[in-house]
């Protein structure tokens, strides 16, 4: 899905810069494998206050990938400090220009204007967090990754017969209909669609990622937008040019 981001940055210096309070050590490989997808991750850090116990499950798994522990005390009981030293030591990189590119791990708000910064100096900057991340960071950031969808690979969503009459089931018909991708599909298409009636699947996914940054095909099943255009074969007609390229067009 990120192959216009790729192929442009896959030369480029990434800062992956993690706030260990708000982030999940199991889950810093895959994590690394994201980021890796945008460029070279040169500047690897990870922020929190190691005295404490919870932060006991990143030290065996921080060395192996060779990022590097900043310490923050906590000054105050309740206070989180380790966003500040992450924001400060973030605007230092950013000033050095040693690199191209940022990764910004939380799921916390406090770094919306960070993101919002960085990508003011046209410096590209992805953000990596759970679903419940607000959404002023994730529309900071030119991409956001959920950590849902890099625990397990889901298998496509398949209609269910619901009956609403319980909370179990009216739980289950919300989740569902939040899964619907058309409504922004239908977006991204009208944005992306030429004057012969047929879009770029590449112009599609830039379209996506403007409308929602956090867009991402695992979230409905599917490795690749390519794969799930092509099952939503009741909406869409699809083909390919004799360059290579894939189009997609919107049926009626």
């Amino acid at each position: 899905m990120a192959e216009e981001y790729t192929n442009t940055l896959s030369r480029n210096k990434i800062a992956m810069l993690i706030d260990g309070d708000n982030a999940q050590a199991s889950l810093l490989s895959q994590m690394l494998v994201e980021s890796g997808r945008h460029g070279q991750v040169t500047v690897r850090r990870i922020y929190g206050d190691w005295t404490t116990s919870s932060m006991n499950s990143w030290k065996d798994i921080l060395n192996f990938h060779a990022f590097q522990p900043v310490q923050q005390f906590r000054y105050t009981i309740g206070k989180n400090a380790t966003d500040s030293a992450m924001i400060i030591d973030a605007m230092d990189i950013l000033h050095s220009g040693v690199v191209d590119g940022f990764c910004l791990v939380s799921s916390d708000s406090d770094y919306t204007r960070l993101a919002t910064r960085i990508r003011e100096s046209g410096i590209f900057v992805m953000g990596i967090g759970k679903k419940n991340t607000p959404k002023p960071f994730v529309n900071a950031c030119d991409l956001f990754v959920y950590t849902e969808n890099l625990i397990v690979e889901k298998e496509p969503v398949k209609q269910k017969r619901l009956t609403p009459s319980s909370t179990k089931a009216k739980k289950e018909l919300e989740e569902k209909e939040e899964l619907d991708p058309m409504p922004l599909l239908e977006q991204a298409f009208e944005m992306s669609v030429q004057d012969n009636g047929w879009a770029a699947l590449s112009t599609l996914g830039n379209a996506l990622y403007q409308l929602d940054p956090g867009f991402d095909p695992r979230t409905y099943g599917y490795k690749q937008l390519s794969k799930m255009i092509s099952n939503l074969k009741n909406r869409f007609e699809v083909k390919t040019s004799e360059s290579g390229g894939f189009y997609v067009k919107f049926k009626e």
